[in-house]
């Protein structure tokens, strides 16, 4: 039954991956990866949120394996975000590669905190 949850989650984020970053990237007329910053800082606030929850027992284990593993797994790329980046360094565009580094991080870190602090608010 876990296996299941998990490839739910992922058969929905994969493709909600592939919307996010389709319709962010084509607003944006740049060499940056838009798309994929949208859907990692995305999938990361959803992981916050998710484990702020699951830690003030507001979800079970089941949740935290269909939204967290499957969802939030298949919803945010790291490999993506790596070939990207060396993409843009190869190119030539070397500050947006450092660019994306940086504010992939700190956002995505940023995202998972915000959403962990606000959901513990709630439940807590």
């Amino acid at each position: 039954m876990r296996f299941l949850l998990v490839i739910l989650g992922g058969a929905v984020g994969a493709p909600l991956r592939y919307v996010i970053d389709r319709t962010v990237q084509a607003r944006h007329d740049t060499a940056f990866p838009w798309g994929t910053f949208a859907a990692n800082v995305t999938g990361s606030m959803i992981l916050g949120v998710l484990t702020g929850a699951a830690l003030s027992g507001a979800v079970s284990q089941n949740i935290q394996l269909l939204l967290g593993t499957g969802l939030c797994g298949a919803l945010t790329t790291y490999s993506t975000f790596s070939y990207e980046t060396l993409n843009l360094s190869e190119a030539g565009a070397r500050f947006l590669a450092a660019a994306n580094v940086v504010a992939s991080v700190i956002a995505g870190l940023g995202a998972v905190f915000i959403g962990l602090t606000l959901t513990q608010a709630a439940f807590g």
